[in-house]
Formats: C-alpha cells, sequence, structure tokens
C-alpha cells in the first residue's frame, strides 16, 4: 500500500556518512540480499567508462534508471563498487514504514524519502542540493513505480527535468560547472531453463482458483489464461460481474468505474487529467482527508480500501498490452508475468528464477540550465527517453525466445 496511514509524512534526510556504505559493500550484503530475496545471483556492467567521465570531471551526476524490480535500486550499488563511489537516492516515504530494518538499511545506504502525495519542498531541495555539489551521483527513477516489465518503458516523469535543470542553474552560479544525466538499462535475464518452475508456480495459482489444467495447455497459453482469470475475478470484486468486449475495452471500463466511484466519494471533481494523473490526485486527497480528520474505523477501512483500488489500477495500466501475444515472447516475459500475477493476488512473488542483471550505463546528457518551453515537449526528457528505450530494446534481444511448450 502505497499510502501511509500508521502516521504523517515526516522527510528522512540521507545518511552522508562513508562508514556504513562501505560496511555494507565490503561485506557483500547487497549481494547476498539481492540472492537470497530477489534471486539475482549475478550481474554484468556495462558502459562503465561513461560514469567514469563524468566522475573524474566533477559533474553533478543524475543516474536515470527503468524501474521493473523491487531489485533496481540494490542492483546499482555494483557500478558504485566497481568505481568506488557511494550513491544517493530518493525513494518513496511508504519504504521507510515497513520495518525499523528497512528504514535504517535504506537511509545508511543513501537513501531519502519523498512525499508523492504531495508537494515534497524537502525531498526536492535535497536532490538539487546533492547535484549541485557533486558530493556523489543521484539516483531517480523517471519511472517512479515499478511495473515487472522489464522490456516496457513507462511514461517519465517530468520531475526529473525539472531537479535536473534547477540543480544545473544552481551549480552554474555556483561553480559554473554541469550536471549530466546518465540512462541507465537494467536487464534481467534468465540463467537457467524456467519451463519447471513456470509448470509448479502456473499449477499452484490454477489450484487457487480452483481451476483444472486442461490437458494439450502449453506455458504461453496459461499464462495467458492466468491473466484473464486475475483480471475477472478483478472485475466480479468491483463491478460484481464480468464484462463484455476486448480484454482492454473491459480493462478501460473497469478503470473509469473505478476511479468515477473514489471520485466521487471523496467528493472530487470526476475525471481530471489521465488515468495515472487521477490516480496521484485521489492518493493526495486520500492523505490529506485522512490527516485532517477525526475519521471513524469505517471511514479509515473505507480509505485503506480506496488506496489498494488505486494502486491495483496503477499496476494494471502499466502491464503492456500483447506483452505475451506475440512471436516476441520471451522466457524473461513468462517470468515477469508469472511473479506480476503472484504479488497481485498473494502481496508476494516467488523468486526462486536464478536471474542475472545486466547494468547498460548510456552516455552523459548535458543538463541545460535553462528552462524547458512550455507547452512543447521536453527536450531533456525526450532524449532520456530515446537512450532508455534503444538500450532496453537491445537488452530485450538477449532473453531467450519461448518455444511454445507443454
Amino acid at each position: 500500500m502505497t499510502v501511509v496511514f500508521d502516521r504523517p509524512y515526516q522527510f528522512v534526510p540521507p545518511h552522508s556518512g562513508a562508514l556504513w556504505p562501505f560496511f555494507i559493500q565490503r561485506l557483500r550484503l547487497v549481494d547476498w540480499y539481492l540472492r537470497r530475496k530477489e534471486g539475482v545471483i549475478s550481474w554484468d556492467c556495462r558502459g562503465l567508462e561513461h560514469l567514469k567521465k563524468s566522475l573524474d570531471r566533477g559533474d553533478g551526476v543524475l543516474l536515470s534508471p527503468n524501474h521493473c524490480r523491487y531489485a533496481d535500486p540494490l542492483v546499482l550499488g555494483w557500478p558504485a563498487r566497481l568505481l568506488k563511489t557511494n550513491l544517493f537516492a530518493m525513494a518513496s516515504w511508504h519504504l521507510f514504514n515497513q520495518g525499523k530494518f528497512d528504514e535504517f538499511a535504506i537511509q545508511k545506504m543513501g537513501g531519502f524519502s519523498i512525499h508523492r502525495e504531495g508537494v515534497d519542498r524537502q525531498a526536492l531541495d535535497t536532490a538539487m542540493t546533492i547535484l549541485t555539489t557533486a558530493e556523489r551521483p543521484l539516483v531517480l527513477f523517471p519511472e517512479g513505480t515499478t511495473n515487472r516489465s522489464n522490456d516496457v518503458l513507462k511514461p517519465l516523469l517530468d520531475g526529473v527535468s525539472f531537479i535536473a535543470r534547477s540543480a544545473a542553474r544552481r551549480r552554474k552560479k555556483m561553480s559554473n560547472g554541469n550536471v549530466v544525466i546518465h540512462p541507465i538499462a537494467i536487464k534481467y535475464l534468465c540463467v537457467d531453463d524456467i519451463c519447471d518452475w513456470a509448470r509448479q508456480r502456473l499449477s499452484q495459482i490454477e489450484q487457487g482458483f480452483g481451476w483444472q489444467t486442461p490437458p494439450g495447455l502449453s506455458i504461453v497459453q496459461r499464462t495467458r489464461r492466468m491473466v484473464d482469470g486475475a483480471f475477472a475475478l478483478r472485475e466480479v470484486q468491483y463491478l460484481g460481474t464480468t464484462g463484455s468486449g476486448t480484454i482492454e475495452q473491459r480493462r478501460d471500463a473497469l478503470i473509469a468505474s473505478i476511479l468515477q466511484r473514489i471520485e466521487n466519494r471523496l467528493a472530487m471533481e470526476p475525471g481530471q487529467g489521465n488515468t495515472r494523473e487521477r490516480v496521484r490526485a485521489i492518493r493526495t486527497e486520500i492523505a490529506s482527508q485522512f490527516f485532517r480528520q477525526d475519521g471513524d474505523k469505517k471511514s479509515e477501512i473505507q480509505f485503506r480500501q480506496d488506496v489498494i483500488a488505486v494502486d491495483m489500477l496503477q499496476e494494471m495500466i502499466s502491464y503492456p498490452d500483447s506483452y505475451l501475444d506475440s512471436d516476441e515472447v520471451t522466457d524473461t516475459r513468462i517470468v515477469e508475468t508469472i511473479q506480476r500475477i503472484e504479488e497481485s493476488i498473494r502481496g508476494k512473488a516467488d523468486c526462486g528464477v536464478p536471474l542475472r542483471a545486466v547494468i547498460q550505463i548510456g552516455e552523459a546528457i548535458n543538463v541545460p540550465a535553462e528552462k524547458a518551453h512550455r507547452g512543447e515537449v521536453d527536450p531533456l526528457m525526450l532524449e532520456l527517453k530515446t537512450q532508455l528505450e534503444k538500450m532496453l530494446k537491445r537488452l530485450a534481444c538477449e532473453a531467450r525466445p519461448f518455444a511454445d511448450r507443454y
């Protein structure tokens, strides 16, 4: 759940000391955690020379990776280790509320909080200061949230450009130095054959649905059927029945119905902006109403249910159409889809598939100090998007094509 109800937002600053990051890297704690919790057992870092040049010049460095797995922030610890540098990273406030250990670990590794349900000036100023002083590279995920679809880039958030350009103006006044953005494409590849794992996980999900597995269905067919079944469950849960039409039409109808229902309940003006903007506005309004009024237990339960619903919609619109419906189906796409459904219906995905992370660092993009022209596509964000998509497309070709096996 992205909105935190247990306590009002309080900014968590980054830990700037070098002792804890040194200790974590020295004992290979990142490697242990990724292997044990995320199934990432090996890695390959490419394009390291691009980042090294920026660090040697003393530039303010913004690292902008795609964000497809929870492992992504920790994976970036490997290039940092090779270059003998530490990182700062902006992280959603809800991640600091998963437990005392998580809060402690994220902060000691250089993480600081951002309140996504409001304008967090402290977080923005911290990010700009990091880039202005060039103390360490700053990690900022331009997609905002994870999507479990490694081959497809979600729309990028304009906040990346705002932070980078503002820091470039500050840095130019202070030292006449540069701020640069390095796109980073992270791709996870399956180390072993996934068929046995996929059959086992699919069987467990099918049993949870109360399904029998018809003979002759391949892994791809069973995976598609599982996606359709999970979606139909959501329709029944929120609409009372399954819809009609194509899966895209049914999805749009479900999204429209849930958004309108919640907006009406919160007394918001309905239909303002696209789906992502409406989801963010709902989260913001829920957080605002929850902490400014003395609601009863029933209201609190309703708020929590509404957040779960809009989080589900965020996940739904993040999943690309036809991800398994073309000749480009790979073993990684099968794994991502099964894990996504497990996470959606069970709250946790099985990470028993050994993965190798490829970290491709792109060439530096110089950040201009001038503001982007209002009403036009920001050329800085366009260049970032173009580079990320090109690198992800190349890396997608390294995954094994998945034959339609039984």
